[in-house]
């Protein structure tokens, strides 16, 4: 404890320090979050020490006040700088992501609060439905006009609009209870766990009572119940008293999940995302800090949630890296799965890890004692696996389809059309897989070779025939179709098949069937998505297609057939890792196939049949395509077996890249037992109108290669418009 008068260190959440001294005007000890202020702005820090800067004590600012709201716990502190040292980004860095919330040391706000008319008879837009979407994911509460724009993503003009026309209505402003969340948690008795699933769950019991750090794998194949295995783990640590945070990706935090947590625990969860108002944010946050609310069931950054007595860390789907669910790169480069790791070794308490298609890492982890793994070999309530087959598109050709005159190639074989029509028959439903959105991925001319591409970015154009514009994927500029090739006025052709193209040959082959298409451009809300969901579940969509976002979480019992058009979209990347991804992908589409009471079946149209990737997954031998994923990168010494560092350099112009990178290049240590690659243009090399070189930094795997990267860097004065992303084992290489 510090009395008044004494100096200590304050960390504050910025990108540039590893604290600063302050002078106390009242008592108070480490952990305590304080206000205080830099170069005159003010700042919410936290106390992480003793003064140490040796600084005329006359020039030491006084913190203004301590606050009374939470603390941070001695090994939370030590684990935003053990973070900080394994990511090379600055503690304060680190802290932003747990301060995220500035109004929780605020007094309430009073504004005013508007709600959606339901009864509203103005005709739903798509921006207007966005609107209704924001107010149900955060339980139809009145919001205000800015909390409606960010959460929405609409303009303050179709708020106005909105009010106008009475869609929304004006609401009293009030103040906001900070314990709306105080739920209360027991066991219904709703499900009864099997044999396999009670021993997973009595051994990850008895490491909850040891009070120590453990990770457990929970390895089980779709369906297998892995949820109401790591649901028996929450309760019991609940009821020990400890706190809990179960961390998804964001696309699992699905009505069929909440609906599952309410049904065991007899009240809903605190789910922590993106799309929550500024008042409900501010509660969550500050009921987690005072120890108010034990469980949350979120998204990666609530891990960075002020916790209390965390005793229990759930990672569902830990191996999500290649849609970055868990891959953080916005605000700093980390895996949200390694830091929750960390964080539990720190703070000596119990982590599971559960996962269909486990990463590699977490694989070897398991095959060197570390990890204990529990595994769950059938489905839950006697359902079967379904079986999967290749179609060799070598031999089965697509068949083509009419639209007016035109007659079009096709992306779907006779063999996959035949399935579809019979799924059909048997009034069954069908999922058609592509991870590609809009309709055609290149518009080209076919005589000059020209191909529409962005001025922002190093990318082509995609068409999305929907909006009937070019988009780029990078950055989100859109334009018309030309009419004709602005090179030579040829006629432009559309190349490649996305799901948009799927999607029209799907309705020319079966115009009678009730189809869906679902991606992130159709996909605009969690609600949006509940909606299709509900359809699907009540029958009322017979052909679903989509991207990733079908992948996994979903249980649709009646979905009897799933078609994977393109099955080797993902096999030859630049990425060691492509094999696993494209593994882990496929594995949990072919898993949404065949969950209820009638067998399912899985077709790939594919023309590697032989490929060890597409093998596997037909004989379902997961642990032998990873055996031999495991040991190709052991002999190229790629993670596990090494260590990558990634160094991004981008600036505004050419010029000041190439002459800050060749300094670096005239700086870089010599590595023992590694080398340093690079720099060389990024594979994607402009995007924003900023331009992308990388150094690539290998060394083995008990290299210590940060302290050597952060000192390389640091030697050389970086310029202000060059900014600087380091990526410790990187999970892209664009």
């Amino acid at each position: 404890m510090f009395n008044s008068g004494d100096i200590v260190k304050v960390l504050i959440p910025n990108v540039i320090n590893r604290g600063y001294d302050y002078r106390l005007v009242e008592s108070a000890d480490i952990g305590n979050f304080v206000r205080v202020t830099v170069m005159n702005r003010h700042y919410i820090g936290v106390i992480v020490g003793a003064g140490d800067s040796g600084l005329d004590e006359s020039k030491i600012k006084s913190v203004i006040e301590v606050s009374n709201v939470g603390k941070m716990s001695k090994a939370d502190i030590d684990w935003v700088y053990k973070m900080s040292d394994w990511t090379l980004m600055a503690p304060g860095a680190v802290l932003r992501l747990i301060l995220n919330v500035p109004d929780a040391f605020e007094a309430v706000k009073t504004e005013q609060l508007y709600t959606f008319n339901f009864d509203s008879s103005v005709k739903m837009t798509q921006q207007r439905q966005a609107v209704s979407d924001a107010f149900a994911s955060n339980d139809n509460e009145a919001m205000s006009v800015k909390d409606i724009m960010n959460i929405a993503r609409v303009s303050n003009a179709v708020v106005k609009s909105m009010i106008k026309s009475g869609a929304l209505l004006s609401a009293d402003s009030r103040e906001i209870k900070d314990n709306r969340f105080l739920y209360k948690y027991f066991d219904t008795g709703s499900v009864k766990l099997n044999d396999e699933q009670q021993s997973a769950a009595d051994t990850i019991a008895k490491a909850l009572s040891t009070d120590g750090f453990s990770v457990h794998l929970l390895d089980g194949i779709t369906g297998s119940g892995k949820t109401q295995v790591y649901f028996d783990s929450v309760l019991r640590a609940y009821n020990a008293g400890k706190s809990v945070l179960l961390m998804m990706p964001e696309i699992a935090l699905t009505a069929q999940f909440i609906d599952r947590f309410e049904k065991r625990f007899g009240a809903p969860p605190v789910v922590w995302h993106s799309n929550l108002t500024s008042a409900r944010r501010r509660s969550i946050w500050r009921g987690v800090a005072c120890g108010d609310i034990r469980i949350v069931v979120g998204t990666r950054s609530a891990l960075f949630l002020p916790w209390q007595n965390l005793g229990l860390i759930v990672v569902d789907e830990e191996h999500e890296e290649h849609d970055t669910s868990y891959k953080q790169e916005d605000m700093g480069n980390y895996h949200a799965r390694d830091m929750a790791i960390l964080r539990a070794k720190i703070a000596n308490f119990p982590i599971v890890l559960a996962s269909a298609t486990p990463s590699v890492e977490t694989l070897h982890n398991v095959a060197l004692g570390k990890y204990k793994r529990l595994r769950l070999t059938s489905r839950f309530g006697g359902a079967q696996l379904p079986t999967i087959e290749t179609i060799d598109m070598r031999v089965n050709r697509s068949e083509s389809y009419k639209i007016g005159d035109e007659e079009k190639n096709g992306n779907l074989s006779s063999q996959l059309c035949e399935a579809i029509k019979d799924t059909l028959d048997n009034h069954q439903q069908v999922m058609l897989f592509i991870n590609r959105r809009g309709f055609a991925p290149i518009v080209q001319c076919k005589k000059c070779g020209w191909v529409a591409g962005c001025p922002d970015c190093s990318t082509s154009y995609n068409y999305h025939k929907h909006i009937n514009k070019l988009v780029c994927h990078m950055c989100g500029r859109m334009e018309i179709v030309p009419s004709v090739c602005p090179q030579c006025g040829n006629n432009v052709s559309m190349r490649g098949a996305g799901l948009e193209r799927i999607e029209e040959e799907v309705m020319n082959k079966f115009p009678n069937a009730r189809t869906a298409l679902v991606s992130s451009d159709t996909i605009m809300s969690r609600e949006a998505l509940e909606r299709l969901v509900h359809k699907m579940e009540n029958g009322e969509i017979d052909i679903i297609i989509g991207t990733q976002i079908l992948a996994k979480g979903h249980h649709f019992p009646n979905l009897t057939l799933v078609g994977v058009v393109d099955a080797d979209m993902g096999l030859f990347g630049t990425d060691f890792r492509a094999g696993e991804h494209t593994f882990q992908q496929l594995f949990q589409v072919a898993g949404r196939a065949g969950r209820g009471e009638f067998p399912g079946r899985v077709l790939l149209q594919t023309y590697q049949p032989e490929h060890p990737v597409i093998r596997a997954i037909c004989a379902g031998d997961r642990d032998e395509f990873m055996a031999s994923d495991m040991e190709s990168r052991r002999a190229a010494q790629m993670p596990p077996f090494g260590q990558l560092v990634a160094v991004i350099v981008e600036a505004d112009k050419e010029t000041t890249l190439k002459k800050y990178c060749d300094e670096l290049s005239r700086n870089a240590p010599a590595l023992n037992g590694g080398k340093i690659m690079g720099p060389i243009a990024a594979q994607i090399y402009q995007i924003r109108n900023w331009y992308r070189m990388r150094f690539l930094i290998s060394g083995n795997a008990r290299a210590n290669l940060q302290p050597i990267v952060s000192d390389w860097i640091a030697k050389v004065k970086q310029p202000a418009n060059v900014r600087i992303k380091i990526d410790v084992n990187p999970q892209n290489f664009m």
